[in-house]
């Protein structure tokens, strides 16, 4: 009997954290549309240093919230699912790891959090959410399209590239260290 309750459970859970067609699961997925860009939001506030060193302390609140949120959800993800190890290697599996891991790893080095704006990749999930499968055939054909125009694409960058070393570097000859470029790199910049 147990084992039935722990099915039912997990079914249900399921149900809500993967099916956008039950009223649960689209208040579920819309709720964490919402969250995804109040949390992304907040990282971009963050960076911003008049609004850092007036809110700094709330945001970083705000910030530990989205990531208990966020990991909380993952974990619903990963019980709900019958083989969890497929789903935290597919692509939703590794973008919902990748947008909690920087606030955990931000306490051993400093400045990780700003990696958190990886969170923006979740709003796809926004295609199946509102049943916009149909423009996924689009973003086939784009990527297609870049891959046939690989070479141009990389004839244009190289040109752009080497056309902004030389700039840099007739303008380090030419302004030099007094004008503030002190070096090649720092003028190509």
């Amino acid at each position: 009997m147990p084992t039935r309750q722990m099915s039912d459970w997990r079914d249900r859970l399921h149900e809500v954290v993967f099916e956008a067609d039950t009223p649960a699961g689209k208040a579920f997925d819309v709720a964490l549309l919402v969250a995804i860009v109040v949390s992304v939001a907040v990282v971009m506030l963050d960076s911003v240093a008049t609004i850092r060193d007036r809110f700094g302390p709330g945001l970083g609140l705000l910030e530990w919230f989205f990531t208990i949120l966020f990991t909380l959800e993952y974990a619903a993800r990963l019980l709900s699912v019958g083989r969890p190890l497929r789903y935290a290697v597919s692509f939703f599996g590794v973008v919902d790891l990748l947008s909690i891991l920087p606030t955990f790893l931000s306490l051993l080095f400093p400045g990780a959090q700003s990696l958190l704006v990886i969170r923006v990749f979740r709003l796809l999930r926004i295609f199946r959410v509102l049943k916009l499968r149909h423009y996924l055939s689009e973003a086939t054909a784009l990527q297609q399209a870049l891959k046939g125009s690989r070479s141009k694409i990389t004839v244009f960058l190289v040109a752009v590239i080497s056309l902004a070393v030389v700039a840099g570097t007739l303008m380090y000859l030419i302004e030099g260290p007094a004008a503030g470029f002190t070096s090649i790199p720092r003028v190509v910049y």
